[in-house]
């Protein structure tokens, strides 16, 4: 294979168009945004994500388009990147892939048989469907889920621990292997599986690590209300080869675009199923109770007279993101409550904040 395509290229799709075109692929990525296409082509888009900007200016065998048809055309693989949002019931929202393909409709049976590949978060069994319809049109579907973490996905996408391949023959399978043997640096290991145990693979990856995460913060709030210290009790238990110290210290509770989302969508597909997925609404449940108490220990060790100065309000460091940030949320019920909270953040996140919230609080814009 020489030519992947790539569609839908917002911020996980770019980085992955230019992590497999450092890797010697010749890619086309397609977008609806006109504006956007023309500021990547030219390389004037700026973006919050670290080395992407450096890598597009670097990128030769890159082309970003409006254009679905040539796409198709050039793609041997055609990875799905698009956004799924979270419906209210916490089920995903699929109506941007099915954008994608009506538009595939539209074209009609393909001469040569095209190989389409959801990466995107998706409801488990969904790709199943989608292969069911398009089959006709002389499509393959495979679901190759990316585990990643916004602030780190080139080096995520470049150096996965694990490979997730969902489809219904060896030969799909090993295209999308190959295309990971020539992008990643390591040597991850590759599991090769049905679409739908692959689906239900990237859910439950995250859904264990909300639950490790809650876990590690209902002790570390046990400890502090007894007097212990939870940093040295959770590394101990870490320390256990059984359990591991990643994603396991205290601190805030797990927010952003992934985990809760993820949590939610297999609790929903658990219940369609006759499941009650306890386990999972147990970490949702301590995930807020840990918030609740982190907010009580500000009102105990906090002089209400000091301004709070509140180092990051994003959902983790180094990112710009706010979607289901507890450490913005407590900065809300903080100044809800009568404490003037001085918020230090970037400039995009202070605009973030600002638009949410107004005067709720005062700002310092930091580099």
């Amino acid at each position: 294979m020489e030519n992947l395509s790539v569609i839908g290229i917002g911020r996980l799709g770019l980085c992955f168009s230019l992590t497999l075109e450092r890797a010697g692929y010749n890619v086309v990525g397609c977008d609806i945004n006109e504006d956007y296409v023309k500021s990547v082509n030219d390389k004037t888009f700026d973006s919050h994500e670290p080395g992407v900007n450096e890598l597009l200016n670097e990128s030769k065998n890159f082309t970003a388009t409006t254009n679905f048809e040539k796409t198709v055309e050039h793609g041997e693989l055609i990875f799905v990147t698009v956004r799924t949002e979270s419906e209210p019931d916490g089920k995903y929202d699929h109506s941007q892939v099915e954008s994608v393909l009506d538009t595939i409709r539209a074209l009609g049976v393909q001469k040569e048989k095209k190989h389409l590949v959801i990466c995107s978060n998706v409801n488990p069994s969904y790709s199943n469907q989608i292969a069911d319809r398009i089959r006709r049109l002389n499509w393959i579907v495979s679901y190759n889920p990316e585990t990643i973490a916004q602030g780190t996905i080139l080096k995520n996408q470049a150096q996965p621990d694990c490979v997730y391949i969902g489809t219904e023959t060896e030969e799909a399978a090993n295209q999308i292997e190959e295309a990971y043997k020539k992008m990643c640096t390591n040597q991850p290991t590759v599991h090769k599986m049905d679409r739908l145990s692959a689906e239900l693979t990237k859910v439950s990856l995250n859904c264990y690590l909300t639950m490790k995460i809650s876990f590690a913060n209902a002790v570390g709030d046990l400890a502090i209300q007894m007097g212990g210290n939870p940093m040295k009790i959770l590394h101990a238990v870490g320390s256990d080869s059984r359990i591991n110290n990643k994603y396991f210290r205290y601190g805030f509770g797990y927010g952003g675009p992934c985990f809760p989302r993820d949590n939610r969508a297999f609790i929903r597909c658990a219940e369609a199923h006759g499941h009650s997925a306890a386990l999972n609404k147990a970490a949702d449940q301590a995930n807020k109770e840990h918030l609740d108490f982190q907010v009580k220990r500000v009102a105990i060790e906090e002089d209400k007279s000091v301004p709070l100065r509140v180092p990051t309000v994003t959902y983790k460091p180094g990112v710009t993101i706010i979607e289901e940030s507890q450490q913005l949320e407590l900065a809300v019920r903080v100044a809800k409550e009568g404490y003037e909270v001085v918020i230090i953040e970037s400039q995009p996140v202070v605009d973030q904040v600002k638009e949410l919230y107004g005067d709720l609080f005062k700002y310092e814009v930091r580099d």
